[in-house]
């Protein structure tokens, strides 16, 4: 029979990242950021959703092309491979077989109840089966590897509270004595949960408000020249706690330079012209050495290649050990030779 795949007690850290567009501050700051902090830590599985993203995006050219930029991303930010595994989704196919067992636990009414999934619609998105069983499909993802740990932004928390419930009706249904999913809790950063686009609202891909990680030159002054302000004139005093820019800036400026601007908005003669060119350096710096580990990873594609099959392997045999467990427990007979 086969023995509980995962230790008790283990801290497991499990998140991804979409692979629908290019990946922008918000990404960094409400979720890579993390990932890459945790991973000195604890054992880690991050992967590069392109199941997930296949709810938005049809184009096979632009899938293939996100994921392994994602790819690129992470390690040009300082993914170490050698502390953590770095995979894209779909090297892990038995993902799909865990799900199917996992939507025949989950009521419809929960997923109904899902404030992403509503959002997405109002959003004016396709109201296709992949994007309401979404929270599902992400359940698998954690609990497939006995993820206790998910650094996630503020927004995924109703799904991971269902994440929850999913491993929680697992356990329950098929083996109280012997729990086999670990109950994982988010892990979210509040201080940076939400990072305002260029518009104001969250910075999404699906808004088109976002700015790159890597933007530079005219790209970015575009970017950050669009960001909404109001219509203080320059010699005004200027409000900085309700200005988008000066949002952004607090996530790149130490404290005496934020201070220094707070104090330039108050008085007045700043204007925001001067805010957004402040921004745009602050950008450019704080990147700099990332972006240059980026365009050698550019240069070196076989690298990323090598780094994504090595993670994918790891990644398979935790997840190959979770089925073989799963299987004996819900009934499922195979008889085909692994």
């Amino acid at each position: 029979m086969p023995v509980n795949p995962f230790t008790p007690g283990e801290t497991i850290v499990v998140s991804g990242i979409q692979s629908s567009g290019t990946l922008h501050i918000g990404n960094y700051f409400g979720a890579l950021r993390q990932h890459i902090a945790l991973q000195k830590a604890h054992p880690s599985y991050y992967f590069i959703v392109n199941y997930h993203a296949m709810t938005t995006v049809k184009d096979a050219g632009e899938l293939r092309a996100h994921t392994l930029d994602a790819a690129i991303t992470y390690l040009a930010l300082g993914f170490d491979p050698d502390r953590s595994n770095l995979f894209v989704q779909s090297d892990v196919p038995l993902l799909n077989e865990l799900t199917w067992i996992f939507f025949c636990l989950t009521p419809v009414s929960q997923l109904e109840k899902a404030t992403s999934y509503k959002d997405k619609i109002a959003q004016g998105l396709s109201a296709n089966c992949g994007l309401f069983n979404y929270p599902i499909l992400q359940a698998s993802d954690i609990l497939i590897y006995g993820g206790t740990t998910v650094p996630v932004g503020a927004d995924q928390r109703q799904h991971i509270e269902i994440t929850r419930n999913t491993a929680q009706r697992f356990n329950h249904s098929f083996c109280p004595e012997d729990p086999v999913f670990p109950i994982p809790e988010a892990y979210i950063v509040d201080s940076v949960a939400v990072v305002p686009g260029i518009d104001g609202r969250k910075m999404s891909k699906s808004y088109g408000n976002t700015i790159g990680i890597f933007d530079e030159g005219k790209v970015l002054s575009q970017r950050i020249r669009r960001i909404v302000t109001d219509s203080t004139p320059l010699h005004a005093p200027k409000d900085p706690d309700t200005d988008n820019v000066f949002a952004l800036l607090r996530l790149f400026a130490d404290n005496v330079k934020l201070e220094e601007i707070r104090e330039a908005y108050l008085k007045g003669g700043y204007g925001y012209g001067h805010a957004k060119k402040e921004l745009e350096q602050q950008i450019l710096h704080h990147f700099a050495a990332a972006r240059e580990r980026r365009r050698e990873l550019l240069a070196h594609p076989d690298y990323v290649m090598d780094v994504l099959r090595q993670g994918a392997r790891n990644a398979r045999l935790r997840a190959d050990a979770c089925m073989e467990r799963v299987r004996e427990l819900t009934g499922l007979i195979t008889t085909y030779p692994a």
